[in-house]
């Protein structure tokens, strides 16, 4: 099972009371300082469980007491019940959040949102990775979306579990020791003579997430092109093939399953986002200590994170644009970190107390030396609308491959042509 820190933390109840519109606009300010025009006055923003700390939220509310800001967490298909309510034209929030895998799709009806740049957003640029503002941004330059929180990864891996397979330990010489995927595979092989039941690879269809993500390049171009065909993409599922060829990747985990199998030591290693700490957290129980977090080899990639939006019906876009940069100011970003996993997308953030305390379920390790430097070498990448619909074809059929033992070379051909199909679909030349 691919770990979802969106599975793990509660979800809320989907209420469109709780989101409805009244009340008249209210005019710009400053902060709890802001003064209501004509009377009462609501701004409603929109998230899910986990998207935004709770207790920042709620700070929020207190801080701009002088209208009344709505916050609804909001359970199920968020983006479904986003773009339902949309198209209804009633109940809109003002303020909304939109997941990373929704962010391409949504770019595409940008004329649904409004642009941040001309709320004063682009000064604010330079205070936040690039290739994470550009997901955030149409082709012509529009911001729809303000990066709440991204998802550089890592290797998260037991330390006692490598160090009985006679493997380095320090996160540092593990980093160096496995800095390409074939050094971590024939890590991976080692570790299994000495510890027959360790794997040091989770997950095959998470690892082609992983590899696909060091680079530029994913499945269609700028130009509409489909490119999942090429060498990029190849290489990524090759990388994934060799893995499971030499056994160094675990069977196939669902639900508790998982859980045990982080707990008892047979996922010595995990690849994925930095939010996947608080998986492991959640799920490994009793192993408080013993993981430790090294670089991904070959080079970080991205997955998840998400954003905060204006829509085109919100009624006071200054007030609203100012809520926003208020929830995700460095102070408040590192307060998401600590409440909810939220890794910030702002590296000032990174030198905060909140970020550089060493982390006791890590053994103490300052886990942001590691995922911070992630974070700022992560590649640029453009993503398509359809990226995640042309993609998933290869995801099933590695899945395929790992669980119902077909051969890869088939399985790469019908992947392939799966995916043109869908691009054609898709409008995608």
């Amino acid at each position: 099972m691919e770990l979802s820190r969106r599975n793990l933390l509660r979800a809320g109840l989907f209420s469109m009371a709780a989101a409805g519109i009244g009340g008249t606009a209210a005019c710009g300010g400053s902060g709890g300082e802001t003064a209501a025009a004509g009377g009462a006055t609501e701004l409603t923003l929109w998230y899910w469980g986990g998207g935004l700390s709770d207790k920042v939220v709620a700070e929020a509310v207190k801080n701009f007491s002088k209208i009344t800001l709505k916050p609804s967490v909001i359970g199920g298909d968020f983006k479904q019940k986003l773009v339902t309510t949309m198209n209804g034209r009633k109940f809109v929030p003002d303020i909304t959040g939109i997941k990373g895998e929704n962010i391409a799709s949504l770019l595409a009806e940008s004329d649904r949102f409004l642009d941040l740049n001309t709320l004063g957003a682009d000064k604010l640029r330079s205070q936040y990775v690039e290739w994470k503002w550009k997901q955030g941004s149409t082709t012509d330059g529009k911001l729809i979306g303000f990066p709440i929180d991204i998802g550089p990864t890592g290797m998260f891996y037991r330390e006692d579990i490598f160090k009985k397979g006679g493997l380095p330990t320090d996160p540092a010489e593990v980093s160096e020791s496995m800095s390409t995927w074939d050094d971590l595979f024939a890590a991976g092989q080692k570790l299994k003579k000495a510890v027959p039941d360790a794997f040091i690879v989770d997950t095959a269809t998470g690892l082609f997430d992983v590899a696909v993500g060091q680079g530029p390049k994913r499945f269609i171009d700028e130009s509409n092109k489909f490119i999942g065909d090429q060498a990029h993409i190849r290489t990524a599922w090759d990388v994934v093939v060799k893995a499971l060829q030499l056994g160094v990747v675990a069977p196939k985990t669902d639900g508790q399953d998982t859980n045990i199998a982080m707990t008892n030591g047979k996922f010595a290693a995990m690849h994925g986002a930095a939010w996947m700490a608080l998986d492991i957290k959640n799920g490994a129980q009793g192993t408080e200590g013993k993981w430790r977090v090294a670089g991904t080899p070959v080079g970080p990639a991205n997955i998840g994170g998400s954003f905060l939006a204006l829509t085109q019906q919100c009624r006071d876009p200054k007030l609203a644009f100012e809520i926003i940069t208020w929830l995700l100011s460095p102070e408040n970003a590192a307060k998401g970190f600590t409440d909810s996993a939220l890794f910030p997308a702002s590296p000032a953030t990174y030198a905060m107390s909140a970020m550089t305390e060493g982390d006791p379920f890590f053994g103490g390790q300052v886990t942001i030396e590691v995922l911070g430097e992630a974070a700022k070498k992560v590649p640029v990448q453009y993503e398509a609308p359809a990226d995640a619909a042309v993609g998933q074809p290869f995801k099933d059929e590695i899945l395929n491959v790992w669980t119902k033992d077909k051969n890869p070379d088939t399985a790469w051909t019908d992947a392939v042509a799966s995916a043109k199909q869908i691009a054609e679909r898709q409008g995608v030349s």
